[in-house]
């Protein structure tokens, strides 16, 4: 076990730094000039040019991106003369634009999209594992097909569109919530919740409507196994039956899926947090792209492929402490 963990961390370390390095790349391919925006756009010529030096934008680019890299490990001292900055663990650089370092930035934004994310996540597992559990179980039936049919219409509407009539309804007309906007936890728990709950249903319903569907099929073929038959002919209850030997391996389709979508939403929800202006990680990001602050963009790239490829390092853990043979992989 201690060796595939190792292999893993290995892969997740190689990932990240081609994650890394194709983004340092992307980034000499766009026209705006980093030195012209930390200087402004009224600078002379001459005085660019000595922008580019003090900063390093002259070095090559293996020799930036070695810099970086270790910088983000080990500090570093960002420019030259007169704009000489230390930049301690972990250092992604300072943001061209508003000139705070980018770990700051990203710590501050990061509260809104955890919120987000996990709020989300615990109402479309609620929502999807529910419907697929009582669609499965009614098979065939009337409130079966309703079900499925829902999931279906769910399932098509543009996060956008439901965004819009979420919040003309419930805000607009109904006046039943305040506008979304963020309140940390700690501050008021009911506030908290009031603010997001249009927001995580936005970004639920779409995932609840794929969860439902998985949960039916994995739910009907588990419920189908011959040791469920066992089950029922040793005369266990119905509710016993279904939830321990029908229901637990059902979910473990369910476990999976969900540990690479939390990672991802983790990310940033960009069209969400855009949307509702949610001053998460999504929004800091397509702020920055928008005004091609490399630093920023940098710094979370690196953060949401971090979210990504740990949260699929836990689902590769559970399977092999699940299956050993996953192990030889």
């Amino acid at each position: 076990m201690i060796g595939y963990l190792l292999r893993r961390l290995a892969a997740m370390a190689a990932t990240l730094l081609v994650v890394c390095a194709l983004t340092f790349a992307v980034f000499y391919l766009f026209p705006a000039d980093p030195a012209v925006q930390f200087c402004g756009k009224d600078c002379s010529t001459e005085r660019i040019e000595l922008v580019r030096q003090q900063l390093g934008l002259a070095d090559p680019l293996i020799v930036q991106f070695w810099h970086y890299v270790t910088g983000i490990f080990a500090g570093q001292t960002l420019g030259t003369g007169q704009y000489a900055v230390q930049c301690g663990f972990p250092c992604f650089g300072y943001s061209f634009q508003s000139a705070q370092p980018v770990w700051d930035l990203m710590m501050d934004r990061l509260p809104t999209s955890i919120s987000l994310a996990l709020g989300a996540a615990a109402l479309w597992l609620l929502l999807g594992v529910g419907t697929g559990v009582v669609s499965a179980l009614r098979r065939g039936t009337r409130l079966d097909r309703t079900l499925m049919v829902g999931t279906i219409g769910v399932a098509a509407l543009p996060v956008y569109f439901t965004a819009m009539i979420l919040l003309y309804l419930v805000v607009t007309v109904a006046g039943l919530l305040p506008y979304p906007r963020y309140i940390a936890f700690t501050e008021h728990p009911g506030q908290w919740i009031s603010n997001l709950i249009l927001p995580w249903i936005t970004l639920a319903l779409l995932n609840a409507a794929i969860y439902a569907r998985m949960t039916r099929n994995s739910v009907i073929e588990t419920m189908a196994e011959p040791y469920v038959r066992t089950a029922r002919a040793k005369g266990l209850r119905e509710r016993r039956v279904v939830g321990k030997h029908g229901l637990r391996p059902a979910l473990t389709p369910v476990v999976t899926m969900l540990g690479m979508d939390l990672g991802g939403l983790l990310a940033g929800a960009l069209i969400t947090e855009s949307l509702f202006s949610l001053p998460g990680i999504g929004k800091l990001f397509a702020d920055s792209l928008n005004k091609s602050d490399q630093p920023v963009v940098m710094g979370v790239t690196l953060l949401a492929s971090f979210f990504i490829v740990s949260s699929n390092l836990v689902v590769d853990l559970l399977y092999a402490w699940i299956d050993p043979r996953a192990r030889l992989a």
